[in-house]
């Protein structure tokens, strides 16, 4: 893989992202404030339903939870693009913030949120796709979702 540039347009990338998933509670899905995009919370969603349940360690493999992570990266970009048109439109990738509910043995959070890191950079390229970000452990996410992410970006 070209870690330089992406292997698909960022047209190609547009057109696959799954639909921007509506809302679980009383908040809205990004927040424009000038040239940032703060999403909320991601799950791993696809058509209103959770694809991954449970503890990483335990219920949850490490693939899948990359899996996971992957899917809520691909819903945030949905939501940035429901915002702003197009993934042509982001300048840059800023901070990825990366929730795991792992086992309390459990201390791979960073090899999870790398399926989101990673997709972050197939589809910008290392110069846009690179970002800051961190990786933490919780105890319970909601719905038992295994992983939920944020992400900022620039417009």
């Amino acid at each position: 893989m070209n870690t330089t540039h992406p292997s698909k347009t960022l047209a190609q990338w547009d057109a696959e992202l799954p639909e921007a998933p509506l809302p679980v509670a009383a908040y809205i899905p990004c927040k424009q404030v000038g040239n940032l995009i703060f999403t909320s919370g991601m799950l791993p969603m696809q058509n209103g339903e959770l694809l991954y349940k449970g503890r990483v360690g335990e219920d949850v493999s490490l693939e899948d939870a990359q899996a996971a992570a992957r899917l809520c990266i691909l819903n945030a970009l949905s939501v940035i693009k429901a915002q702003v048109g197009s993934l042509a439109n982001v300048k840059q990738v800023v901070k990825v913030t990366g929730f795991v509910m792992g086992t309390h043995d459990f201390y791979n959070q960073p090899a999870v949120i790398n399926g989101a890191s990673n997709t972050l950079t197939e589809v910008f390229g290392l110069t846009v796709g690179q970002h800051a970000r961190s990786a933490v452990g919780v105890a319970n996410l909601p719905l038992e979702a295994p992983v939920e992410i944020e992400l900022i970006v620039e417009v």
